[in-house]
């Protein structure tokens, strides 16, 4: 699905992934708080602790 979003919001957002069993996933993961996967961040922020709807995505992206 971010794959197909993501395009239209080239110019506002780059895509950075982070694999939460790895040990630098894990220190990241626990640095923010993140208790479950999916977690997304915006701007180092949580906006959705599971996976959203298209149009919720969409939504949350439009506002910043």
């Amino acid at each position: 699905m971010l794959g197909e979003i993501l395009p239209e919001f080239a110019d506002k957002f780059n895509l950075k992934t982070s694999l939460a069993n790895s040990p630098l996933g894990m220190v990241r993961t626990m640095k923010m708080g993140i208790h479950s996967v999916p977690t997304m961040l915006i701007n180092n922020e949580i906006v959705f602790r599971s996976v959203p709807t298209k149009e919720e995505l969409i939504n949350k992206l439009n506002n910043y």
